[in-house]
């Protein structure tokens, strides 16, 4: 697989301190993760925002996120109480959170095909400011994203 793959990154990132809090931060206010580390890969590689992109990136993960991740984290996240005193159902959980992983897999790979072409302008963007405008924190979110989203896909190129 190509070392700059939209999955290899956002797995980069995700990992990296201060990410899985924040991005936990913004689901909760309704930004789509997948959608937002897809553009920090945008941003990273300097491809360019326009509204024709945004709206075709949005249409494909939010009928993804409605149709199949949200009801499965849904389901998983609806469990957490019961599952701590029934270990049945807490395997149970464990295995729709697998499932639930997949299929944010599938939906950062589905908008790695389309967007993996598109090329580079040299100039910096503005994918996560059109993904988090709005949002509590969100200059906070930009910068520590912008950031780290630099390092990574220079990390992943030179690896």
């Amino acid at each position: 697989m190509h070392p700059t793959d939209l999955w290899t990154f956002a797995l980069a990132c995700y990992a990296r301190p201060g990410v899985e809090p924040l991005c936990l931060e913004l689901q909760e206010q309704g930004v789509d993760i997948c959608l937002l580390l897809c553009g920090s890969w945008l941003d990273a590689r300097t491809v360019e925002c326009t509204a024709q992109r945004l709206q075709q990136l949005q249409r494909i993960a939010g009928r993804w996120q409605s149709e199949v991740v949200r009801p499965l984290r849904t389901l998983r996240q609806g469990w957490r109480a019961a599952a701590q005193t029934d270990a049945e159902l807490g395997d149970i959980r464990e295995q729709v959170k697998v499932v639930e992983l997949a299929s944010e897999k599938i939906l950062l790979g589905r908008l790695d095909r389309i967007t993996h072409d598109w090329p580079s302008t040299g100039s910096p963007t503005n994918w996560l400011h059109e993904l988090t405008s709005g949002v509590k924190n969100g200059d906070v979110a930009r910068q520590l994203l912008h950031r780290i989203a630099a390092q990574v896909q220079l990390e992943l190129t030179e690896a």
